[in-house]
């Protein structure tokens, strides 16, 4: 009787050793507002076998904390999210293995800003100030065409910011402030503004729809500190169908600052092959095509075609601000201390 279970276990072993193999389950940590289609992500699984996660760990900020206080024994395979304002932080901690992925060649040079392609640039997007363009055009008032305009007496009160400690499109402003006055003349310019009767909020939602005029046409200030791609996504979520966007962006030189958000395999990963297929995929067309109207930023990749409503209604600086991430890591502290200083206290 023994003997006769002995070939049809040896079956059952071949079976299960022929079967199909168990998706292997690759994690991606992210900040919490990454979004990508499902079957663009269902394509990759499929494509290589593997179960994506995404665990969602904040604001770029906390999820790059979480990322480093965890780099002995990684949450994660992948983290993508840090930008610009951060990557210097990132790269010091080492939480990156380098990988030089195929697709850079596709990618320019001006967002490749890790030279050990530890960080990889799978998007940007300008944080810019948005203006109601029919505020302006009721009142008659000209666009302002810099940063200096903004202080002056006719655009008194007409602007709301978010605050730099706690909110990231504030932050970035601020950094574009610093590029296109210096340290410390930004400071002059921010007193300036202070007299000039600038409205601070903490956060990003306050400000564009409860302060902003020009989303819910109630709020009290028709210029706003929100993205170059806020216009197109007015058109795309209106209630009503519009023929144009109701706002725009100040694009002036140096008006804008320009982030780039970056993904890289982590060490200690247990899946490098996976993870480094990932990050191949973020670069690919098919990813980069799948962004902007997930996460409403542009894509690196210049192969990837824009949805129309992009191409019609935003508008891309020619100049955008841009500091060194080094200069950054090494002041950001400092310059929001003193701006907290000078304009709330």
């Amino acid at each position: 009787m023994k003997r006769t279970l002995i070939p049809l276990l040896l079956g059952l072993l071949v079976l299960t050793a022929c079967g199909p193999r168990q998706p292997a389950t690759l994690t991606v940590m992210t900040h919490d507002s990454f979004a990508a289609s499902e079957e663009v992500i269902r394509a990759f699984e499929q494509e290589n076998n593997v179960k994506v996660t995404f665990l969602a760990s904040g604001d770029t900020g906390a999820a790059l904390n979480k990322a480093i206080l965890s780099k002995d024994a990684p949450l994660a395979d992948v983290f993508y999210g840090v930008d610009n304002t951060f990557l210097s932080r990132a790269l010091e901690a080492g939480i990156f293995e380098p990988y030089e992925s195929p697709a850079l060649k596709e990618i320019p040079a001006e967002f490749q800003l890790d030279p050990q392609h530890r960080a990889l640039p799978v998007d940007y997007g300008d944080v810019c100030i948005n203006y109601d363009k029919a505020y302006f055009a009721q009142h008659n008032l000209p666009i302002p065409q810099s940063l200096e305009d903004l202080t002056r007496p006719e655009y008194r009160g007409l602007l709301v910011v978010e605050n730099p400690a706690t909110s990231s499109p504030g932050l970035a402003f601020l950094l574009a402030t610093v590029a296109h006055f210096g340290d410390p003349g930004y400071l002059d310019f921010w007193r300036a503004l202070r007299e000039n009767g600038v409205v601070v909020v903490n956060d990003w939602e306050t400000a564009y729809y409860t302060n902003f005029s020009g989303s819910s046409g109630k709020g009290p200030q028709p210029m706003v500190v929100s993205y170059g791609s806020s216009p197109p996504a007015e058109v795309i979520f209106a209630e009503q169908p519009l023929e144009e966007a109701p706002t725009a962006s100040l694009v002036g030189p140096g008006m804008c600052f320009r982030q780039v958000e970056f993904v890289g395999v982590l060490k200690g990963t247990k899946h490098r092959a996976l993870a480094r297929k990932f990050v191949d995929f973020m670069l690919s067309v098919r990813f980069q095509e799948d962004m902007p109207l997930q996460m409403f930023v542009f894509p690196v990749n210049p192969n990837a075609k824009l949805p129309e409503a992009f191409v019609q209604y935003a508008q891309i600086p020619e100049q955008p601000a841009r500091l060194d991430p080094a200069l950054i890591a090494a002041n950001r502290e400092k310059w929001i201390q003193a701006w907290t200083e000078t304009v709330l206290r």
